[in-house]
């Protein structure tokens, strides 16, 4: 079964991830960037999220996760919670 480990910044708005995936792409650190602005609980570990199978996240989080190429910023994803940056650390099919 495929498993996959990622780290995520929740944000409210589209605006704001956009904002935040341009300071990633210039250099900023993406745990720095996750501990300073998601609201998700995991941004205390800069939004690792560990590792999980397809089903054990919302369907539009999954879609990025188990499709999206390791270690590229990718976002921001819509789900009902806000906006997300996803980075996909690791992935076995």
């Amino acid at each position: 079964m495929a498993q996959a480990s990622a780290r995520h910044i929740l944000v409210s708005t589209e605006a704001k991830a956009n904002e935040l995936k341009t300071a990633i792409a210039n250099g900023a650190d993406f745990a720095q960037v996750a501990k300073e602005n998601s609201s998700c609980p995991s941004s205390r570990d800069g939004g690792n999220l560990g590792t999980f199978g397809p089903g054990q996240m919302v369907k539009e989080f999954d879609t990025v996760v188990f499709s999206a190429p390791v270690g590229e910023v990718q976002g921001p994803v819509k789900t009902q919670f806000g906006y997300h940056l996803v980075e996909v650390t690791s992935r076995k099919d």
